[in-house]
Formats: C-alpha cells, sequence, structure tokens
C-alpha cells in the first residue's frame, strides 16, 4: 500500500467550525452595535416609537425564508453558497449570474465598511481629544483584516467571539442599566400598538431593518469547515437570525424608554449620532460611553473579518469551479486558509480606498454608503433567487422534505423579499444621502452584473463546456475504505432466479448535478471538496486532522 504524497496539496480545515463559531461569524457580520448605535437612531426618527417592531418584521421574514433555505442545505453540499442553490433549482445561467452578483455583494458590504473604520476611528480619537486622519486607519485596517483571514478559520472564530460578546454586552449594559432605572417616565409597550407601528415612517424603517441582517446567510459558505454541517449550518443560521431580530427590537425599545416615548424622536432628530451615547451616559456612565466608542471600532473590524472570510470563499469556489483564475484557488500548506484569494481581496480594497481618497471622497458618506448600497442590494437579490430556487429544486429530486419547507415557506419568504427590495429601491436616498443621479448608477449596479453574469455564463457554455456543465456540481459522496479480505471457506455460487422470475431492479439513487450528455461525473473537485483544484486525482491531499494547530 502506497503512502499518499507528502507534497500533496492541502485543502481547508475540515470539521473545525461548531454551531457557535458560525453564528460569531455571521452575526458578527451584521455589525450589531455599528447597527444600533449609528442607524437605529436613524430608524426611530423615521418609524417613532414603532420602529421596534420593523426589526422583529424583518427577523420573522428572514426566519421563513431560513426554512426553505436550511431544507435545501441538507441536500447541496457545495459550499458555493448561495450561487450552488441558486443553480441547482434555476439553473446553470442563472446561477453563474448569481456568482458574479455575491463576489459583488460580498465586496461591496466589506470595502465600504473600511470608509466606516476610518471615519468611527477619527470619531472615536476626537471624543478622547486627539486627531486621526481616516485614510492611515483604513489602510491599517485592510493589513490587519488581511492577517486575520490569512490565518486559521479556528483563530478568525475565536476573534470574532471576543469581539462579539465585547459588542453585545455594552449594548446590554446600557439596557439593564435603563430597566433598572426604569426609562425616563416608566417602562412601556404603548409604543408596539398598531397605531405606532402602521405609519408613514413604516416602509423606511423595514428598509433600515431588512438591512441590519446583512450576511446572516453566509452560514453555508462554512459548510466545508463546519463539524456535521447538516445540523451545524441549519442551526447557526436559525439562531443568528433569531438573535438579530430579537436582540435589535429589544435594544431599540430599552433607548426608546431611556428617552421617554414622548421625546425620543426629537433627541434622534437633535442628534442621530449621539442618541445611544447620551442614553449610555445618563444611565451607566461617561466611562461606559467613552467604551462605546472603542467597541464600535471593534464592532466595524468584527464585521471586516467575517465578510473578507466569507468572500475569500467564494472567490475559492469559483475558482476550483473554474471560473476564476486557478490561482485563486490555492491554499495555505500550514494555515489551510484560502491566501490568494484574501491577498488578492485586499488589494482590490486598497485600490477601492485610494481611489475614493484621490477623489477627496467622504470616507463615511460616499466611500461607505455608495460601495455599501448596491452590495446590500446584492445580497437581497440572492436571497430573492435563493427562495424562488427552493420549490424548483425539491420538484426535480425525490426527497421526504413537507410542503411547507419545499413550497410555502420559501414562496411566501420570495414575495416578502421582493417587497423589501422594493422598499430598500424606493428609499435608496435615505441610504446613501446621494443626487438622483447617483442613486440610479447604484441602483442599477446590481442588475447590470447580473446581465453581465448571463453573458459570461452562456460564453461559458460555448467555449469552454467543460466548466459550464460541472458548475455547481456536488462533491461525490465520501466512501468507506474497502476492508482488506481474508482467506475463507469456499462457497457455493449463489443460485440463478428461476424462470419465473426477475432480478429486482436496483434502488433508485439520489440524482447528482447534471453532467454533460456522454459525459463522465466532473472529473474537477468541487466547493465543497476538501481538495483544492491543483490536485490531480493520482494525487489526493491527505486528510488533516481536525485537532491540527496552527
Amino acid at each position: 500500500m502506497s503512502a499518499p504524497a507528502p507534497d500533496a496539496p492541502p485543502g481547508l480545515r475540515t470539521g473545525t467550525l461548531t454551531t457557535a463559531d458560525v453564528s460569531f461569524f455571521v452575526v458578527s457580520a451584521a455589525a450589531p452595535l455599528t447597527v444600533m448605535a449609528g442607524v437605529a437612531p436613524v430608524a426611530i426618527l423615521l418609524g417613532g416609537v414603532g420602529a421596534p417592531v420593523g426589526y422583529l418584521l424583518a427577523g420573522l421574514t428572514l426566519t421563513v425564508f431560513a426554512v426553505g433555505f436550511t431544507a435545501m442545505s441538507r441536500h447541496v453540499r457545495s459550499a458555493g453558497a448561495f450561487y450552488a442553490y441558486i443553480a441547482r433549482g434555476l439553473g446553470t445561467p442563472i446561477g453563474i449570474a448569481a456568482a458574479l452578483v455575491a463576489m459583488l455583494g460580498y465586496n461591496g458590504m466589506e470595502i465600504g465598511v473600511y470608509g466606516l473604520l476610518g471615519s468611527a476611528t477619527s470619531d472615536t480619537a476626537a471624543a478622547l481629544g486627539h486627531d486621526v486622519p481616516w485614510l492611515p486607519v483604513s489602510l491599517a485596517g485592510l493589513l490587519l483584516i488581511w492577517y486575520g483571514g490569512h490565518r486559521s478559520i479556528d483563530f478568525g472564530a475565536k476573534v470574532l467571539g471576543v469581539l462579539l460578546v465585547a459588542e453585545t454586552g455594552i449594548l446590554l449594559l446600557l439596557a439593564g442599566g435603563v430597566l433598572l432605572d426604569g426609562g425616563a417616565h416608566g417602562l412601556s409597550l404603548g409604543g408596539l400598538a398598531p397605531a405606532h407601528v402602521l405609519t408613514g415612517g413604516t416602509a423606511a424603517v423595514l428598509a433600515f431593518a431588512f438591512a441590519a441582517f446583512t450576511g446572516f446567510e453566509s452560514t453555508v459558505i462554512y459548510r466545508r469547515e463546519a463539524r456535521d454541517p447538516a445540523r451545524t449550518i441549519p442551526r447557526a443560521t436559525y439562531i443568528a437570525v433569531a438573535f438579530l431580530g430579537l436582540f435589535y427590537a429589544f435594544v431599540v425599545w430599552t433607548v426608546i424608554q431611556a428617552f421617554g416615548e414622548d421625546e425620543v424622536v426629537r433627541a434622534a432628530a437633535d442628534d442621530p449620532g449621539g442618541l445611544f451615547f447620551a442614553a449610555i451616559t445618563t444611565y451607566v456612565g461617561s466611562w461606559a460611553a467613552d467604551l462605546m466608542h472603542v467597541l464600535i471600532v471593534t464592532s466595524v473590524l468584527a464585521s471586516l473579518l467575517a465578510f473578507h472570510n466569507a468572500i475569500n470563499r467564494y472567490t475559492l469556489a469559483l475558482a476550483e469551479e473554474g471560473v476564476l483564475p486557478k490561482a485563486l484557488g490555492r491554499i495555505h500548506p500550514r494555515h489551510r486558509s484560502p491566501y490568494v484569494a484574501g491577498a488578492a481581496q485586499t488589494v482590490l480594497g486598497a485600490l477601492v480606498v485610494l481611489g475614493f481618497a484621490l477623489a477627496g471622497a467622504d470616507p463615511y458618506q460616499q466611500l461607505l454608503l455608495w460601495v455599501n448600497t448596491p452590495g446590500m442590494l446584492g445580497l437581497m437579490l440572492l436571497q430573492l433567487l435563493a427562495a424562488l430556487a427552493v420549490p424548483f429544486f425539491f420538484r426535480r429530486i425525490r426527497h421526504d422534505e413537507g410542503v411547507l419547507r419545499t413550497v410555502v415557506a420559501p414562496v411566501t419568504a420570495f414575495v416578502l423579499l421582493a417587497a423589501a427590495i422594493g422598499l430598500v429601491a424606493a428609499h435608496v436616498d435615505l441610504f446613501t444621502g446621494a443626487p438622483p443621479a447617483v442613486n440610479a448608477v447604484l441602483l442599477s449596479a446590481t442588475p447590470a452584473v447580473f446581465l453581465l453574469g448571463l453573458l459570461l455564463a452562456y460564453r461559458l457554455r460555448r467555449t469552454r463546456p467543460e466548466v459550464y456543465a460541472c458548475f455547481a456540481a456536488e462533491p461525490p459522496e465520501p466512501s468507506e475504505p474497502p476492508e482488506p479480505s481474508e482467506p475463507s471457506e469456499p462457497t457455493e455460487p449463489p443460485a440463478s432466479p428461476a424462470p419465473s422470475e426477475s432480478p429486482a431492479p436496483p434502488e433508485p439513487s439520489a440524482p447528482s448535478a447534471p453532467s454533460a450528455p456522454g459525459e463522465s461525473p466532473c472529473p474537477h473537485p468541487t466547493s465543497s471538496s476538501s481538495t483544492p483544484a491543483s490536485a490531480t486525482p493520482d494525487r489526493p491531499a491527505a486528510p488533516l486532522s481536525p485537532s491540527a494547530t496552527d
């Protein structure tokens, strides 16, 4: 028996991430502290005391989406995440278009946040009596996030776990202070009444609320590195969306109680950026406000690292598919990270940040808002297409899932997500603060990339049919190696069936990913294989123990 080649290409570190680890990644991407302190005051200003319900409704909608999404995750093992789900349900051309939209969405959501990192750090330094320019901070952040993504995935999970506990802890400290003191005029649930919820600003609040959940669906990106992914991924998805929905609504409600239902809208109008800081200064102390300033910076860093890791794995998957250059699929031999993809993403981020800086753009009003908005719309479009893909996928395979999971929930989610996208598009000026011409460009970016993806799909079908045929293909089921046989007594050959009997037909197997007519199953490793695309069939990557350390 020959031993594996010692120089076999490494794969990602499998069996590493627990449900908690994956949850940390996706909740950190949403940046709860930044969303609350930076965006929730605007939601209160627009929606009044009924604003907390907007976050509950958004969470409920995305929970409905998660029902079909997680049902499909038990049948699609590809780590291509959104684009694999969409390709398996709606066809390869739409799947390839979705892959490009995913690259736009995740890159837009991350790169724009470097502007927020620079401006938030400058604001924090100013609050502490120092003057710090934003550009060096953003560039330093690029290097720091590159290093975090370069290291092993469990290293990133530990970092995000600490940062997430810190940022949620400061918000719970604020909430605890308000509850213990009884608020400005006593605690009240009156703002949750329909009369306060169904107001003219409800649509705008819902748009902000849906944006606050961005990235929760990225649990499936970590399927390859998760322990028992069939259980870990659905659990982490439900935990993330439930935590964010309930936590957002609770924190916004406590801040409303801190000022009183009659005064909070005026306070938000006077100083939206200082609303949370004023509340925590009053109910906890000025030291807590200073700490909150610092933790907003770490919250932004956590969000950046989470999105960076997600982008790297999308890039890795597309390189393994053959859509992106093969070099982007290289995996670090020690850290088992997609380090080339991470370096490429860091270079792209630096080019965008430097471009905005050279143009004299504002890091918050332009770099953050103008780059984030197409990213947010791209991810919402992916959710919409993924919801639509679920019923089509389950119509094509044999399964034992119920109609609630495979039809009712995904169709309902599709309708609700379509309404959410309409709300965001209709109120895009609230997100960007930009003139109509700029908003038109930002709104057209996602459909333009989608159309470009369709053109790429048809080009691949014509010029590289093997890549097109194997796109989003399922990896082969892992099989146990045969045990060595031992000598035994000779046995009688099996009896032939009687003339009146027919051999029993073989049990039908679950359908696999489509291959081109006349071709064998896809020979190249797919995006849920631990073996990189550079591995050759006769030199498989040696398996790495989950207990391996850096």
